[in-house]
């Protein structure tokens, strides 16, 4: 993997963790508007998730990587993307489901801080990147009304 270096999010926690990740997925945009991407085509994803926080847990860690790694690489590594509930095509989706970049890049931001919500050091998932080809990517970045602590 290239190691490469990612917008920075100003923030006044202690401790900063980034965990790199690449994954074969596939997936498609269920709409005309979308042109060849309404066609089901893959990518290999380069994934990198930012987590912050001030209090270390139990074994001295803000996180384990272990528990970012099989939320998103164990979840979506090799899949169809349009096959996760988070993305299945009903009659009633809409855009907000669509498995495009930026609802992935959302959608693995909602995973891993739903999980972060039950740690007691109430770390937090501050960005998420996904990088769909060499050339583009997509940041997502929680507004403060989105963390639930």
């Amino acid at each position: 993997m290239i190691h490469q270096f990612y917008p920075q999010v100003p923030h006044t926690y202690r401790y900063e963790l980034n965990k790199d990740m690449q994954l074969a997925a596939a997936h498609f945009i269920p709409a005309a508007a979308a042109g060849k991407c309404a066609n089901i085509h893959g990518h290999t994803y380069v994934i990198n998730v930012t987590i912050a926080g001030d209090e270390l847990d139990d074994t001295g860690f803000l996180v384990d990587f272990k528990m970012i790694k099989e939320l998103v690489h164990d979840r979506f590594d090799h899949s169809l993307f349009n096959d996760d509930d988070a993305f299945a095509d009903t009659p009633d989706s809409d855009s907000e489901t669509f498995p495009t970049t930026e609802v992935v890049a959302r959608t693995i931001w909602q995973s891993i801080q739903k999980e972060l919500d039950t740690r007691f050091n109430q770390p937090r998932c501050l960005q998420v990147i996904v990088r769909e080809t060499p050339t583009s990517y997509v940041v997502y970045r929680a507004k403060e009304g989105d963390f639930t602590s």
